[in-house]
């Protein structure tokens, strides 16, 4: 499952840099799947949806930071625990009980966006 970022965030901006995949942005910013990946131009992810890699998305939250579900990987295949849940000074890192993903299903993700 994806790691999501709770309403109890304080914005110290500790989770960013720890992420792999450059799936943590602050609130209000854009994302872009070519962020930190070797996605570029049109693309077919893993769950199927076609997307243009370089084109900027929506923030997912305005307020604080936010973990865009489709890039997160739970740092499988980078490390043993999510970094950002690692680092955290308020716990709010968790567990995104919505989007449920097996460790095959997260490593081949982390292998689409990272292909040796």
């Amino acid at each position: 499952m994806a790691i999501i970022i709770t309403d109890e965030c304080i914005n110290c901006g500790a989770c960013e840099p720890e992420c792999p995949n450059t799936a943590i942005y602050e609130g209000a910013d854009d994302w872009r799947y070519a962020d930190g990946t070797s996605l570029e131009g049109k693309v077919v992810l893993p769950n199927g949806k076609e997307v243009d890699a370089e084109e900027s998305q929506e923030p997912i939250s305005d307020e604080i930071y936010y973990i865009s579900p489709d890039k997160c990987t739970e740092c499988k295949g980078f490390h043993e625990e999510p970094q950002c849940a690692a680092v955290c000074p308020v716990d709010c890192c968790v567990p995104d009980d919505d989007i449920v993903e097996t460790e095959e299903v997260l490593l081949g993700k982390q292998r689409f966006m990272h292909p040796e």
